[in-house]
């Protein structure tokens, strides 16, 4: 048994344990409400320019109506769906970062010895992240649903729930912490689950970032409608990192689907070798949690000077 199974085993033993005291019915009903509270909260508070976006999209749809046949337009031209805060983040101009927040780690033990997670979240935040990732896992990576609780709360751009998903109970869980997006592994998840949990998170309003190791994971995500696709740079049967990993898998992706590098990215060299091979995001953990200055670093990476 390798770690990732390691940690899965022990991951389906804590959320059985979580069931009997939390129901998944409970659960759902928790995260459905979340989702609820989130789409009041955007009728009764649009923005300016969201009313100018629905005014504009209403005399669109008149036009249409009123047109001859000939004029409508097709199936293949009509806007595509709004993409979930997430995913949006992620697909913005250039490459984005996802930074993330834990205290520690399978391969390297202990990261940070003093951890003020909201703290850490809302430099971050400062700092042009595009997206944070919280560890939940609490015997590897010493996480807490807490940490993402509060963080989701606090900042304003999204969070992923950075957990080791098994149980569909997770997603309604990360749904009514406030997670904007949940990690679905390839190498610890059937077909039949990626697909089902795929489809959950997307019913609930969060996105799914599928994270593959090899080409056979990287077919079996696209197979699941995956929208996000992470490679995961890390061999996690030796811990050896290569970066090249990413660059190699990224011609089995198609352009549409948003292409997510993790894992030992540590300097602008690896940043702009992962933009020339059309990455589009990079999830950056143990580099960022051991820079005192978080900023410059995260300028660092970009080429900032």
């Amino acid at each position: 048994m390798n770690i990732l199974e390691e940690i899965a085993a022990k991951t389906r033993e804590r959320i059985a344990e979580e069931k009997r005291h939390v129901s998944t019915e409970t659960m759902r009903r928790a995260a459905e409400d979340a989702l609820r509270r989130e789409r009041q909260a955007a009728e009764d508070a649009p923005c300016r320019e969201c009313r100018a976006a629905e005014d504009a999209l209403r005399r669109e749809r008149l036009a249409v109506e009123d047109a001859p046949c000939r004029e409508r337009p097709s199936a293949e031209n009509t806007p595509r769906r709004e993409r979930p805060a997430f995913e949006a983040a992620l697909a913005a101009e250039g490459i984005s970062f996802i930074c993330e927040v834990k205290k520690a780690s399978p391969s390297k033990g202990i990261i940070a010895q003093e951890f003020p997670y909201l703290q850490i979240a809302k430099e971050y935040e400062a700092a042009g992240a595009a997206a944070i990732s919280c560890l939940t896992e609490p015997y590897w990576f010493l996480g807490k649903d807490v940490y993402l609780q509060e963080i989701a709360s606090q900042v304003r751009i999204p969070v992923l729930r950075k957990d080791f998903t098994v149980d569909e109970y997770m997603i309604y869980q990360a749904k009514a912490l406030g997670a904007s997006a949940v990690l679905l592994i390839c190498a610890i998840l059937d077909d039949e689950q990626l697909r089902a949990y795929g489809q959950l998170a997307e019913e609930l309003g969060i996105s799914a970032l599928v994270e593959a190791h090899t080409e056979e994971e990287i077919s079996r995500a696209l197979a699941a409608d995956a929208r996000i696709l992470g490679v995961n740079n890390r061999n996690l049967k030796n811990f050896q990192v290569d970066i090249a990993q990413s660059r190699r898998l990224r011609a089995m992706v198609p352009e549409d689907v948003l292409f997510v590098s993790e894992s030992g990215i540590k300097t602008p060299e690896d940043i702009a070798a992962l933009r020339k091979n059309g990455t589009d995001a990079v999830l950056i953990g143990e580099t960022l949690m051991r820079a005192k200055d978080k900023k410059a670093m995260l300028d660092t990476l970009r080429g900032v000077m």
